[in-house]
């Protein structure tokens, strides 16, 4: 159940605990003190209105966001390095760090990590995809040609990361000497939302390989 629900549910319980006291109360004063129906109906009204207070008191909490502090949150970091094997490939390996910066334990199911290359790419590549930047007017990321993709999966409790604390995964690829940039992306899908890449967490780094580290 997400924090929506259980607010939701909190409003309902609520709600309904002090509608009840309330109408233990009106009838207690109803049969002891008075036998008005407009005193009844000024009792009533008033336990409405404490329920409202109460209610709106917790949708307020909500909507301040005070129930964030619940949310599960991951910092992603990637180490990137690279070394010549052979006369004609280069040895990449990085090392994914997730941070849990939450208070609440953290699953993960499902991961993608992903190789691009950056150059050498041709002037017409280059202009192509400088095209698709913008398609109708909204931002899109740069799609630079893919060397390697990995889709990874956990399976329950394989892979959990406590508050406060760290998990490395680590990821080796060979490339062709050639390359001489490239674009290492990682991303890790929020398990309350499988199918919704916007409320996971990633990180692209570019990596330069001129050089042998």
């Amino acid at each position: 159940m997400g924090i929506r629900q259980i607010v939701y549910a909190a409003m309902v319980v609520v709600g309904a605990m002090t509608a009840l006291i309330g109408a233990a109360l009106g009838l207690n004063l109803l049969l002891d003190e008075t036998e008005s129906a407009k005193d009844l109906i000024e009792i009533i009204q008033l336990f409405i209105v404490a329920s409202a207070v109460v209610i709106g008191g917790v949708f307020a909490l909500y909507k301040l966001q005070i129930f964030r502090d619940f949310e599960p949150h991951l910092t992603v970091s990637q180490e990137v390095s690279h070394r010549f094997v052979g006369d004609e490939h280069a040895h990449i390996e990085t090392t994914v760090t997730l941070h849990n910066s939450s208070r609440v334990k953290i699953e993960v199911r499902k991961g993608l990590f992903r190789l691009q290359q950056i150059s050498p790419t041709s002037d017409k590549e280059i202009r192509e995809l400088n095209s698709k930047v913008f398609v109708d007017k909204e931002y899109k990321h740069l799609q630079w040609p893919t060397l390697w993709e990995v889709d990874q999966n956990w399976d329950a409790n394989g892979l959990i990361v406590e508050p406060g604390e760290s998990h490395h995964e680590t990821y080796e690829f060979i490339v062709p000497r050639e390359v001489t940039s490239i674009l290492v992306y990682a991303y890790f899908y929020n398990l309350r939302f499988p199918k919704s890449p916007a409320e996971g967490w990633g990180r692209a780094t570019v990596h330069d390989m001129m050089t042998c580290s």
